[in-house]
């Protein structure tokens, strides 16, 4: 069944997804980008709408858009691997449906992030496998690819890449290590399977942790390889009012690398606590109000000076260092002086178009910044 809002069409696919397209025949024809959006825990197809709409109706010629739902709901439990299996398996069949796509991007949510990273590694294929005799003949260089498709954008949404084991990465404990020790101890409880990934506490078979695993191409996974094939790969993160994954989390740094708009941060807060008027406009752009700060990080193989950090722990700093050996763009977004900062986790993908509307900005950013 083929739904139209606007000039912008939808479908359901066989694996319960939601395809968002062009309404014009022409535009479905020549649209060869494929972009994947992943939901994050507890959520559905239906946290990517307001989003996946905005791409196509920008994008209408370039973009066919599918919306995720393998992994909905309760399903988001069972853990990053078995979400990224099923998130692999998923993309696979849209592509054997639409074979005019020619290129590939993923844009996700949360723990969505880690379960597109997962997928990647497992849709991964080495230039090798790709070369045929046309190519060779041609003198053309083999690349590789992801499920067959010429990998673009790789951006993330308000992602724990450095898990949420404590070390103040989860706001809500407040910082407390008494509270986050706890929560090592009763987060599989609530979240199952997901939880022990997210807190490393998960141990397969003697294995490392899932998320140290993906550091690296470990097994018939190419994580590094897979993450490393894309043209980019971005970080939007919040700077604050995100009480589920913190700053450092989401946005791959160390405590000491986040730049000063954290300072100006901390001093609106002071300022809001003794209920005095203050005003924070250090948008990047006017278009953008939301987004604070942008930085573009090159990829580096070597070991930090962190003498002056004193927040770090040695598991943190692994993940730091390992995700850092690819270059990532890094977009800081502030909700702070908005009515629905409190739930900023779920404005800066506009979950729901009625609440959170102060993060179109966000999404327009994203779109605006797209590489096709």
């Amino acid at each position: 069944m083929t739904t139209e809002t606007g000039h912008v069409c939808s479908s359901e696919t066989v694996t319960g997804g939601q395809n968002v397209f062009s309404c014009d025949e022409s535009d479905v024809s020549s649209a060869d980008h494929l972009v994947v959006m992943v939901n994050g825990i507890l959520g559905s197809s239906a946290d990517w709408k307001f989003a996946a709409e905005q791409f196509v109706k920008s994008l209408p010629d370039k973009v066919f858009v599918h919306r995720s739902e393998k992994n909905a709901a309760s399903q988001t439990l069972d853990g990053v691997d078995v979400m990224g299996e099923r998130l692999s398996e998923e993309v696979l069949e849209v592509i054997k449906q639409k074979p005019n796509l020619r290129k590939i991007s993923f844009v996700a949510h949360s723990v969505g992030g880690l379960v597109a990273r997962y997928a990647i590694g497992r849709l991964y294929r080495p230039p090798k496998e790709n070369t045929d005799d046309l190519s060779v003949e041609n003198g053309e260089e083999s690349k590789p690819t992801i499920g067959g498709l010429i990998p673009v954008n790789f951006i993330t949404v308000a992602t724990p890449h450095l898990g949420s084991r404590g070390n103040k990465q989860v706001p809500f404990l407040f910082g407390l290590s008494a509270l986050e020790k706890a929560a090592v101890l009763v987060i599989h409880w609530i979240f199952r399977r997901t939880g022990r990934h997210l807190f490393l506490t998960d141990n397969d078979e003697g294995k490392p942790p899932l998320l140290k695993r993906m550091l690296e191409d470990y097994g018939d996974c190419y994580f590094m390889s897979a993450l490393r094939s894309f043209h980019r790969r971005v970080t939007y993160a919040n700077v604050g009012y995100d009480h589920i994954v913190g700053w450092r989390t989401s946005s791959i740094r160390r405590n000491i690398e986040l730049p000063k708009v954290h300072f100006k941060f901390m001093l609106l807060l002071l300022f809001v606590k003794l209920n005095l008027c203050m005003q924070w406009q250090d948008s990047v752009n006017e278009k953008y109000p939301h987004i604070v700060y942008e930085e573009r990080c090159k990829a580096y193989d070597f070991e930090p000076d962190l003498t002056n950090d004193d927040d770090t722990d040695d598991v943190e700093e692994e993940l730091v260092t390992g995700l850092s050996r690819v270059s990532w763009e890094k977009v800081d977004v502030s909700f702070h002086n908005s009515k629905s900062r409190f739930a900023a986790h779920s404005v800066i993908q506009v979950k729901n178009h009625n609440a959170h509307t102060d993060g179109a900005d966000v999404i327009q950013h994203m779109i605006d910044h797209f590489c096709l």
